[in-house]
């Protein structure tokens, strides 16, 4: 038995009799990151341009600084990125993880000193929680990838720039090179489909027991490996795989595709990473939620979702919270961020410890008709009809069709599948069904004749993969919008629906 496995249950049990420590008294806990923050803003322009130093409690705090997204932020975040010391945070952050933005193009989130420990422990945690609560440790000796962008990074005003996942690559503890994969070579090749054909040939024939990515790009890799190796499934080509580690999406319209694609039960650990910090990963079984990191960097605020686009909408700390309640995920953190709205809906499914699982995007809805359906409903109706109907998904869409060629206006749903339904239009109706269950509004329009039942496009194969890879979204952190209000996506795959 290796010294690594010797080691890690007595360190994972240490780290979580601390994780269990602060978790149990969230409410001091995020007062004592609250005071920190307050005490690193005063030392900012930021800080000075909101009247700080008269902040000294949330109720102050909520007063002086208002809710922003990026473009709102931007005047600062411009300053930051111009190479100017003690904007947002103090001093000048060591990276900004560039992402795609919406108006204003790429983004630049900041990553400081104080702020990077954020990622990195998190996602230590994440594993070392798996490890004290199964016992395995099966997966520490093998071969580990974690499909991410490439680590190559660029300068912005002498601060180094790149995707988050390539920043995380260089900040990989010593003890684990030797059982990273892949290559540095081939983890720089910008190209995703060559990278994951490459990453296939370099990977096919090691011991790999761990493997961590974004499900859709990890099921294409799968299926690279597959294709190239003529075996059934990734039992034959790696059968000590043991511990699947993913995040980014709802894993459930994946889960299928690729349990058939591994070809026989594996654990996992869900994660929640963001550019702007780690949010929450899985500590417990799974199903229970995850634990939001809560003593970390970052002070937590939620808005319910229908305020969220109120004047003034109510804001609230983790005292406040309720479950089984949508909430906009508002971040205050030591990278630099102040009232920072990340675009994320999550929901409480318990407390002490507060745990939670992602909704949606508050922004990724359809209310074309005052439905305001949203991602969860979504995939949740989906899954139901999925149980009465069985099919295998590899990917959908839903946007609404306002001006038909004939008829009431639809939701339009765009779906690859892997195996039809038996009969699709029975399978239409069982999501619709569902749908309406989940949300009343819905319910009403259709009922009141101003929608008709939702209407299915079979998609292409490959059909996603071809539209990522035409936005120059292919790969790495990007993932599909579940949901649109518009016909911009819609619009651009109808070239893309079986004829």
């Amino acid at each position: 038995m290796s010294i690594k496995k010797i080691l890690s249950k007595p360190f994972a049990k240490i780290i979580v009799k601390g994780i269990k420590k602060w978790s149990n008294n969230p409410e001091r806990t995020q007062e004592i990151v609250f005071q920190k923050l307050i005490k690193g803003l005063r030392q900012t322009k930021f800080g000075r341009d909101h009247n700080a130093d008269n902040i000294n409690t949330y109720e102050d705090f909520k007063k002086a600084i208002p809710i922003r997204d990026y473009e709102s932020l931007k005047p600062w975040i411009d300053e930051v990125v111009a190479g100017k010391p003690d904007i947002l945070w103090k001093g000048k952050p060591i990276y900004f993880a560039k992402t795609s933005g919406t108006t204003s193009g790429a983004k630049y989130i900041p990553i400081t000193k104080d702020s990077i420990s954020n990622h990195i422990d998190s996602a230590r945690n994440a594993i070392l929680s798996y490890i004290a609560r199964t016992g395995n440790t099966g997966f520490v000796d093998g071969k580990m990838i974690f499909l991410q962008g490439s680590p190559v990074l660029t300068q912005k005003s002498g601060i180094n720039t790149g995707r988050l996942s390539g920043i995380v690559a260089h900040h990989v503890p010593n003890y684990l090179l030797k059982n990273r994969m892949p290559s540095w070579d081939v983890n720089c090749i910008e190209d995703w489909e060559e990278k994951v054909t490459q990453i296939a040939h370099e990977t096919i024939k090691e011991r790999m027991t761990l493997i961590s990515g974004i499900p859709p790009w990890v099921q294409m890799y799968f299926e690279k490996l597959i294709e190239i190796s003529g075996k059934n499934n990734i039992k034959e080509i790696f059968p000590d795989f043991n511990l699947f580690i993913y995040g980014g999406v709802n894993y459930e319209p994946y889960r299928t595709k690729i349990e058939n694609s591994i070809g026989k039960k594996v654990d996992s650990i869900e994660t929640y990473p963001a550019s702007e910090g780690f949010i929450a990963y899985q500590d417990g079984a799974p199903g229970e939620g995850l634990l939001m990191v809560l003593n970390h960097g970052i002070f937590y605020e939620f808005i319910p979702t229908e305020n969220y686009f109120d004047e003034n909408p109510p804001r609230l700390s983790i005292n406040e919270v309720e479950l089984n309640k949508n909430y906009a995920l508002i971040i205050n953190s030591n990278a630099g961020l102040w009232g920072y709205s990340i675009g994320d809906t999550v929901k409480f499914v318990s407390k002490y410890p507060h745990r939670i699982v992602v909704t949606g995007r508050i922004k990724h809805f359809i209310s074309a008709f005052g439905e305001h359906v949203i991602g969860e409903e979504v995939e949740a109706a989906l899954k139901n009809a999925i149980e009465e109907y069985p099919c295998r998904i590899s990917e959908f869409t839903v946007a609404p069709q306002v001006n038909p060629v004939s008829g009431l206006p639809y939701h339009e749903w765009f779906i690859e599948f892997e195996q039809e339904p038996d009969n699709l239009e029975n399978f239409a109706q069982s999501i619709d069904r569902h749908l309406q269950q989940k949300n009343v509004y819905y319910k009403d329009l259709l009922e009141g004749n101003i929608l008709r039942t939702l209407q299915i496009r079979s998609m292409q194969p490959n059909a996603f993969v071809q539209y990522m890879k035409q936005e120059g979204k292919l790969g790495g952190q990007n993932k599909l919008p579940r949901l649109s209000n518009d016909r911009k996506i819609a619009d651009k795959l109808e070239d893309l629906v079986k004829k």
